[in-house]
């Protein structure tokens, strides 16, 4: 029980851990969803930066073209280049930039040379050694990316070029260099690092001064989340369709730091775990106390129970919970209390019968009214009671009477008989009622032959202690009665009540005259066949019989395995 007790404080315990742990289980789960909110979150601010950056340089290539297209065909362009002074052509390209500062404005004529130029800090010498330039010299347009645009060193970064051929020969050429101010703008106000990478290598021509390294390494078209050093990015690589060369378009490089939410997200995960961990700390100790209760009230019935299980009756002191285990434990004393009144009771039906006939009356088996049994009726007298009570003082008599029951009563309940009543001097018994059992006939004739045999050394005692000599007579008859409580609500009595008692009583008053201790009726006779040994002594009347009754003497019992016990 001990082990059991155990059991339901750990399944208590564990019942409150239960919630905490499924908490705890929930939490990295709930950390990885709102991971990937966080990364459709990022991604999506990605594709709008993305979006944005598009935007802008679309807006850029469209500046680009309206600044070289206005050029070419204002009719002062060719004029001017065609003059010898190129104060004109300077004059003129330089009121053009004033609208277009970012922009590097190329002025070459119909050989190639570079007759203006404005914003280069070293401009080719030879603009026909590129294709696209060469292109426009020879009167087609071109537009695209230029690797160093219109510088000739190697350190320049790629531009975007619109070169617009001039009638009778030269062009007008305008370069939007990629340069770290063009991209610091475009990633301010998209508010992300953004990288410029050649094609094939992806090494950055340009970056903005937080872009990471490694980010432009990893990064691909798919939005990732990468903690690198000590910050978190969210980084993707997009290319440029504007910006094609041979080898295939120039990538753009997008990094979003995310240290910041991924640090909120991270700050509120830990404050909901401390909270988790409080809380089920809480719960822990409430849960460990309320088992504790549970399991010390449990423990105080139960081991009450094992001590009334060897008929040890004690009480429980309540556990103070304020529940139902409280009402357990005084619906348990109250029990107590009642299974100790019943043993009382029991003990005090136990002075008068047997203790399953005691048990039957409890049980409340009985029905009010009586119901009609066949049972053994045995009457016993004691021979010429009244002058033997004449010649002692009461107390005396009462103190004969006391030593003469004790002994006959216990034979007649050892036998299973129930003392039905003492009417003077005379014992009423019954034999099979409230509760039958087999062989109650047979249990009736020996409890009577025990009972004269226990009369000599009941007799010495008497005497001894000087008393008279106590002679006796008993009748027995078997035959049908109605068993039940007589009385009244308030005063009830359990006896048998039928022509048979009067036929056992009047037995009882034949042996006197018969000379014989023990007579039986024919019916009691015919139930035990060759179990006893008996004669006939004579027909018995009884008053309101038409019929007399054949008697029989008892002279003993015939020992053997047809004798029930």
């Amino acid at each position: 029980m001990a082990r059991g007790l155990r059991t339901v404080r750990q399944k208590l315990t564990a019942l409150v851990l239960l919630p905490v742990a499924v908490m705890l289980t929930i939490l990295p789960g709930l950390w990885w969803v709102l991971d990937r909110q966080l990364l459709d979150e990022v991604d999506d601010r990605v594709a709008e930066a993305h979006s944005a950056f598009d935007l802008e340089f679309d807006d850029d290539i469209g500046d680009v073209a309206i600044a070289a297209r206005l050029l070419a065909q204002d009719p002062e362009t060719p004029a001017a280049l065609a003059s010898p002074d190129r104060q004109a052509a300077q004059k003129l390209a330089e009121r053009f930039r004033k609208f277009f500062p970012d922009f590097d404005i190329l002025f070459v004529d119909a050989r190639g040379q570079v007759a203006v130029q404005l914003g280069c800090q070293s401009p080719r010498s030879d603009i026909l050694a590129e294709p696209g330039y060469r292109q426009a010299v020879q009167g087609r347009e071109f537009s695209g990316v230029v690797l160093h645009g219109c510088e000739s060193s190697t350190q320049a970064p790629p531009a975007y070029v619109l070169a617009v051929p001039l009638p009778g020969g030269g062009a007008v050429i305008v370069c939007l260099p990629l340069t770290l101010q063009f991209l610091n703008n475009a990633a301010k106000k998209v508010g992300v690092e953004l990288a410029l990478l050649e094609p094939m290598s992806a090494i950055a021509t340009v970056a903005t001064a937080r872009m990471p390294v490694e980010a432009m390494k990893q990064a691909d078209e798919t939005t990732q989340l990468l903690h690198l050093g000590d910050d978190d990015w969210a980084v993707a690589r997009v290319p440029l369709p504007a910006l094609t060369t041979d080898h295939g378009p120039y990538l753009l490089a997008i990094a979003h730091d995310v240290s910041d939410i991924r640090d909120l997200v991270r700050n509120n995960m830990l404050i909901a775990l401390g909270f988790t961990l409080l809380v089920g700390s809480l719960a822990l100790l409430l849960g460990t106390r309320v088992a504790s209760l549970m399991s010390q009230a449990l423990s105080r019935v139960s081991s009450a129970l094992k001590r009334m299980e060897v008929q040890e009756y004690v009480t429980v002191s309540p556990v103070r919970t304020g529940d139902e285990l409280e009402d357990l434990a005084e619906g348990f004393n109250h029990m107590v209390e009642g299974l100790k009144e019943r043993d009382k009771l029991r003990d005090t039906f136990g002075k008068y019968m047997t203790e399953a006939v005691a048990e039957h009356l409890l049980k409340g088996d009985v029905e009010l009214g009586g119901k009609t049994m066949t049972v053994s009726i045995l009457f016993t007298d004691i021979r010429e009671f009244t002058t033997i009570s004449e010649r002692m003082p009461a107390q005396r008599v009462v103190e004969m009477l006391n030593i003469y029951f004790t002994t006959m009563v216990g034979i007649i309940m050892e036998e299973g008989g129930v003392v039905d009543k003492y009417i003077g001097d005379a014992i009423m018994a019954v034999f099979g009622a409230p509760v039958g059992q087999p062989g109650d006939t047979l249990r009736a004739v020996r409890a009577a032959v025990r009972m004269r045999e226990a009369l000599g050394p009941l007799n010495q005692q008497l005497m001894a202690q000087g008393y008279p000599e106590l002679r006796t007579g008993i009748g027995i008859h078997t035959g049908s009665v109605v068993a039940g409580n007589i009385g009244s609500d308030k005063r009830m009595e359990y006896t048998v009540i039928g022509d048979a008692v009067n036929l056992a009583s009047r037995l009882e008053s034949q042996t006197k005259e018969l000379g014989v201790g023990v007579l039986i009726s024919q019916t009691t006779f015919d139930d035990l066949g060759e179990t006893i040994e008996a004669h006939f002594v004579k027909e018995v009347f009884v008053k309101g019989r038409a019929e007399g009754v054949r008697a029989y003497s008892v002279i003993g019992i015939h020992p053997g395995p047809q004798t029930p016990a």
